[in-house]
């Protein structure tokens, strides 16, 4: 920038200006006006987006230029920076959107657990991903289907007396979730794609939304996997088998549709907020409250980091309970809090040697993940140890110096995650004493990933904001200065 500085004032030194006395004074300003507008184009390509996001505008005298019409469009504010050295600043659609993509895997989640509480996943034995959209059209198509599924160890070991009728509505659940699933791809790609096109998404957003749709990709064929689980041959040959998917396989989708739920729902949290804050200077939902002293002050971080444990732990709470309804856990010791008349069933209970593949029974811990009555056991604690924690999470951001420095939607927010988590201890003691009703257990379900939603905007509403919105506010507020 010395450079240019030096070149363009180099113009108008007297030397310079005697040199070009021959020359028409209109003539001259123009060469004049042409050799600096190449000296600031030469300057601006080396000037990188990432090394200027830190310089102030009024640094930049020699670039002046509008703010982009987006920003400043209300008020019409000229800012002293050029817009494209600005980083780019993810606007509000791109928010929306996100949240409407995580309000549909919040949905299918919850179909997928009626499909299963239903025993419905196993009633379409292919995986179709064009063809698979329509339903059975005729009779014909119906009774080709339902012939299909007459071939399945389910069919033959459970349900040999079903009637078509009868398939139809276990059908409809299977089809329903697959074909949300197929939206909620193609109504995340498509927008992302536009939204890159026209360049909306801030600099690390490309790559972090990108996983996500590869994400999905891979959840439609991890779950075509974990129902090909229960459609194998061997079940009629293995002793005691029951015709159901992999619990391992069910955790692992149910896990991963968590991850892409709590990342969309977080993405678009992110952008809105600091749209916000760029905009107005509102940051969760205090104009007054300084970001800088709340996010460096020792208390509110030692607060953040037991959020981020309290969200690991919900996290892990919700799926052990994929566990549980993989293994029809729920349908054990159908009281609280005891087990047997014990607070804990005896030893050889839980780690039943039966579990054990290896000879020497090394591998007892399959108990963890196989015996009923374990998975059970292990849902509780993780239950009971989430709710105590987020009382705890909660006194402390009643204690008066923790209010004080606690921002407006950080105290909304952990008073709705305890709400939450009362109605889900509610709904998981009424799924456990009445034997998993299918309406009570996918309100379990679904208060699971509402609690997980709750947790989510509290570690958004401690976050500082981006550095795209940091830079936009600084700009708009020295623009606003300059002005007056």
């Amino acid at each position: 920038m010395s450079i240019l500085g030096g070149a363009l004032s180099a113009l108008s030194r007297p030397a310079l200006r005697g040199s070009f006395q021959p020359l028409s004074n209109g003539l001259c300003r123009n060469l004049r006006a042409n050799i600096a507008s190449r000296l600031t184009l030469g300057a601006s390509r080396f000037i990188s987006r990432s090394a200027t996001s830190n310089i102030k505008p009024q640094h930049l005298p020699g670039l002046r230029k509008p703010l982009e019409s987006r920003f400043f469009s209300a008020n019409g504010t000229f800012a002293p920076a050029e817009a494209s050295l600005a980083p780019t600043l993810a606007p509000p659609a791109v928010g929306r959107w996100l949240l409407a993509s995580s309000a549909l895997v919040f949905g299918v989640i919850v179909v997928g657990g009626v499909t299963r509480l239903t025993e419905s996943g196993l009633s379409i034995t292919e995986w179709r991903p064009i063809t698979g959209v329509l339903p059975p059209l005729s009779l014909e198509e119906w009774t080709a289907e339902f012939e299909k599924y007459q071939a399945t160890p389910e069919f033959k070991l459970l349900n040999h007396s079903i009637t078509l009728d009868e398939f139809k509505k276990i059908f409809f659940w299977e089809w329903s979730h697959r074909v949300l699933g197929r939206v909620i791809g193609v109504g995340f790609v498509v927008p992302l794609a536009y939204f890159a096109f026209r360049k909306k998404l801030s600099r690390s957003m490309p790559l972090q939304l990108t996983g996500m749709a590869l994400l999905l990709g891979a959840q439609g064929f991890l779950g075509w996997y974990m129902v090909k689980s229960g459609l194998e041959e061997s079940i009629m040959t293995t002793p005691g088998a029951v015709p159901r998917v992999s619990q391992y396989r069910l955790a692992a989708h149910l896990g991963t549709a968590f991850v892409l739920y709590c990342g969309m729902l977080a993405s678009g949290l992110a952008v809105i907020k600091d749209w916000k804050f760029s905009k107005s200077g509102i940051w969760s939902g205090s104009k007054t409250v300084s970001w800088q002293e709340v996010t460096s002050n020792p208390a509110v971080r030692r607060f953040m980091t037991r959020s981020k444990l309290l969200t690991g732990l919900v996290f892990l709470t919700a799926l052990s309970g994929a566990f549980v309804a993989g293994l029809d856990a729920g349908l054990v010791y159908n009281e609280f809090p005891l087990m047997g008349g014990r607070l804990v069933p005896p030893t050889d209970e839980l780690f039943a040697t039966a579990y054990a593949k290896s000879a020497d029974g090394s591998d007892l811990w399959r108990n963890i993940f196989e015996n009923p009555t374990t998975v059970q056991f292990n849902h509780r604690v993780l239950a009971t140890a989430t709710y105590i924690s987020t009382w705890l999470l909660w006194a402390q951001s009643r204690n008066p110096a923790m209010r004080a420095v606690l921002p407006p939607l950080a105290r909304v927010s952990i008073n709705a995650a305890l709400a939450m988590a009362n109605v889900q201890v509610l709904l998981g003691l009424a799924t456990l004493l009445y034997m998993v009703p299918i309406p009570i257990a996918a309100s379990h379900q679904a208060g699971s990933v509402a609690l997980l939603s709750t947790m989510v905007h509290l570690l958004v509403s401690l976050r500082r904001p981006g550095m795209a919105a940091r830079w936009w506010r600084t700009a708009g507020a020295q623009a606003s200065k300059t002005k007056s």
